[in-house]
């Protein structure tokens, strides 16, 4: 989290919320992470953001319409659809643009042995829709639905999803229900490989702890992960991609 981890101790014990972004991972090769390193560089804020400053890649204004903005969103420890709106403004002022292409929420967390259901994808698919609505972003997707719970969010949703990511690794080949229903209705099937559990409370804690040896890190909790990209349209090159991540403490 820094080259002194007693100065970033010392700010994470007096923040409530925590704020990590790795700016362009395709730039991490040839620069060095950069944090607030002694209590006279910075205050004690509230909210602590933690950047690989020199690596943080704002789109060009001029370029932007040849950039095709994309995201996918993972709900870790929050059940507050404003973790939606949180990392998906998040998203925008890191990339310095007005509105996201895409954006792909993966299936937000329950409990073992229970199924997914409409009402557990609701409320964050009705703050996609706002956003939709909003401006904030053009198109929104799911992951990992079945043809029933795919069928049953379109059903009932005001902004359609426009495609649906499966992981064929736990499938290998596309279900045949689920690609006519996604043919009928004109939603893209796209692949993806992502672990079942991309972040886990208690490896986002083992990793803070191993940076921070002084800290709680079980006072804090992730809430949600955001993955970008930035490809040029014309040529399918990756310009940019990287990772948002807000935490916070318990109780506050």
């Amino acid at each position: 989290m820094g080259t002194d981890p007693r100065a970033a101790g010392a700010l994470l014990a007096r923040a409530r919320t925590l704020h990590l972004q790795t700016g362009n991972l395709l730039n991490w090769g040839r620069l060095r992470k950069k944090c607030p390193s002694t209590h006279s560089e910075e205050e004690f804020p509230d909210v602590l953001e933690c950047t690989v400053s020199h690596a943080v890649e704002k789109i060009n204004p001029d370029e932007r319409e040849e950039m095709k903005v994309s995201a996918k969103l993972f709900i870790v420890g929050s059940n507050s659809s404003s973790s939606t709106r949180n990392a998906v403004d998040m998203a925008c002022s890191v990339l310095g643009v007005a509105q996201l292409d895409s954006v792909i929420i993966a299936s937000p967390p329950i409990e073992d042995g229970v199924n997914l259901s409409l009402e557990h994808l609701q409320p964050y698919w009705e703050e996609l829709e706002n956003l939709v609505q909003s401006k904030k972003i053009v198109a929104i997707g799911t992951s990992d639905l079945d043809k029933t719970q795919l069928e049953q969010l379109y059903q009932w949703a005001q902004v359609k999803p426009n495609s649906n990511q499966v992981n064929l690794a736990s499938c290998c080949v596309m279900p045949p229900d689920l690609t006519a229903f996604a043919k009928q209705f004109d939603i893209q099937l796209l692949t993806h490989n992502d672990p079942k559990e991309l972040l886990s409370e208690a490896s986002f804690q083992e990793a803070l702890q191993e940076s921070i040896p002084d800290i709680q890190a079980q006072e804090w909790v992730p809430l949600w992960l955001l993955r970008y990209s930035v490809i040029v349209k014309s040529r399918g090159i990756i310009k940019s991609k990287g990772y948002i991540l807000q935490a916070k403490r318990r109780g506050s």
